[in-house]
């Protein structure tokens, strides 16, 4: 079971798959493990490049956990108009189910400053919802 998110801004499209990993995963320790991947494809006509992440994750308790950082995976892709970037990441929570939203902070070549909206996407452990 994956969930599946996108958003568009400024001509950056960007589409989230996440989906459980039991193998990284101890629900007898209150451990659910969670991939994600993500493609960031410039669509614009400008280049851009991503400076930074916001990410807003809520487990299913409603605890919001912020978490803020330079680049992703240790880059900050820097995409011409029609290139696509795509990388894949973890989020560990403590609940079954919950979900992820944010934005990455771009910049284009001319420097103006934008946030790329990620749109909700959900996190929930296969038959946690019954």
């Amino acid at each position: 079971m994956s969930s599946i998110s996108e958003a568009v801004t400024r001509g950056v499209r960007v589409r989230v798959e996440a989906h459980f990993d039991p193998d990284r995963s101890h629900a007898q320790r209150n451990l659910f493990f969670f991939l994600y991947s993500v493609e960031i494809a410039n669509q614009g006509r400008e280049t851009v490049q991503l400076l930074s992440r916001h990410w807003l994750i809520t487990d299913g308790t409603g605890r919001v956990q912020e978490v803020r950082g330079a680049g992703v995976v240790g880059k900050q892709p820097r995409l011409e108009a029609g290139q696509t970037f795509r990388y894949t990441s973890g989020c560990p929570l403590s609940t079954p189910m919950g979900s992820m939203r944010g934005s990455y902070q771009m910049v284009t070549d001319g420097g103006t400053h934008f946030d790329a909206e990620i749109a909700s996407f959900d996190l929930i452990q296969p038959h946690a919802i019954h």
